[in-house]
């Protein structure tokens, strides 16, 4: 019997036990090793502030919107997550012709099937998806929050010469001053928790400042004035997005990239106004508008796990806290307390 982990209220985790889906034509059966939590977009289902719980999306209009049948998504919720890693322990019979890059019963394979020991996957989802032999599988679990911080760094037009702003230091935040730095441009990490500060100085931030009434004063002094090119924003909150627009310089770029939630306010009267600023969203769903040409998310995930098996960044550092399974409720009741001491929190499974 499979083990999953549901949101059975808001704070209350469980976990519980599901029947494991049989398999059909074209499918793998996966055990999973290890699980990544994402501390942003998972604790909006703990606490009960996902949009997606209060109203129901209508993806043909793509909006949200009150209807008499309720939102979207119910409690109990069952199987969030988003970066997993586990083993093909068998498979279905094959469906159509074989691809080279097919995935076979003992890969270690990453992918998204959710909090959950085992699953059933179309193979065709995991093509190109194999970890070589001797790669921690840990690895694999930040492939996706990988994939989510280089779409932010495209979408702010990180390159040589620029000076791009990287407001907050979780994993995503410090995969995105990693992959920025790499695209050339100097780069200022805004952070005020220690250890993430520091993490921040191993991922080769230029300037390592603290949140606060001075911070936009200081960047107008290291860039002589100009203010910033761009500035991504990965704290999720509306605090954080207002620094963003005070930020940045004349006809400056602001990339929305954390996941915001309920009401705020803008103040868009002041910097916003004068200095013409542009604000636009980066959501792992598609890639930058001026981009689409050439790239999808499967190139954001292929260019990150390239690097990450080069060893760029190393992440196995990024990981500071393990849980088993069966402990859950402890990891997501410590990142909803204390979450800014965490880095990257793994679910393990036996």
């Amino acid at each position: 019997m499979a083990r999953v982990l549901r949101f059975a209220a808001p704070r209350k985790v469980e976990t519980v036990r599901e029947e494991p889906p049989p398999l059909g034509p074209g499918t793998v059966r996966v055990r999973t090793i290890a699980s990544g939590v994402s501390a942003g977009t998972e604790l909006t289902a703990f606490r009960g502030t996902n949009p997606y719980l209060t109203f129901d999306w209508d993806p043909d209009l793509r909006l949200f919107r009150e209807r008499p049948r309720g939102p979207t998504a119910r409690y109990p919720v069952d199987g969030w997550g988003y970066s997993e890693v586990g083993r093909v322990v068998e498979a279905g019979p094959v469906a159509g012709l074989p691809h080279p890059d097919d995935v076979h019963v003992g890969d270690v394979v990453w992918g998204m099937w959710g909090h959950r020991t085992e699953a059933v996957v179309e193979a065709s989802a995991l093509r190109g998806h194999r970890l070589p032999d001797g790669v921690d599988p840990a690895v694999g679990c930040f492939v996706r929050v990988g994939a989510i911080a280089l779409n932010a760094v495209l979408a702010a037009h990180a390159s040589l010469g620029s000076v791009v702003a990287i407001l907050g230091q979780g994993v995503i935040g410090l995969l995105a001053t990693r992959y920025a730095v790499l695209s050339g441009a100097t780069v200022i990490a805004v952070e005020g928790i220690p250890r993430r500060q520091e993490a921040a100085r191993r991922m080769g931030a230029h300037h390592v400042l603290t949140p606060g009434v001075e911070l936009p004063v200081e960047l107008r002094r290291i860039t002589r004035s100009a203010g910033i090119d761009a500035a991504v924003e990965m704290s999720g909150t509306y605090a954080g997005l207002q620094s963003a627009t005070r930020l940045v310089g004349p006809d400056g770029v602001v990339v929305a990239a954390g996941f915001y939630q309920g009401e705020g306010a803008l103040r868009l009267g002041e910097e916003f106004h004068h200095n013409r600023v542009q604000i636009i969203a980066s959501q792992i769903g598609s890639v930058p508008s001026m981009l689409r040409a050439r790239w999808d998310v499967a190139r954001l995930q292929r260019t990150v796990v390239d690097h990450l098996l080069a060893g760029e960044p190393e992440v196995l550092s990024l990981i500071s806290h393990r849980y088993p399974l069966e402990r859950a409720a402890e990891a997501y009741a410590m990142l909803d307390a204390a979450g800014g001491e965490a880095l990257q929190v793994l679910l393990e499974m036996p």
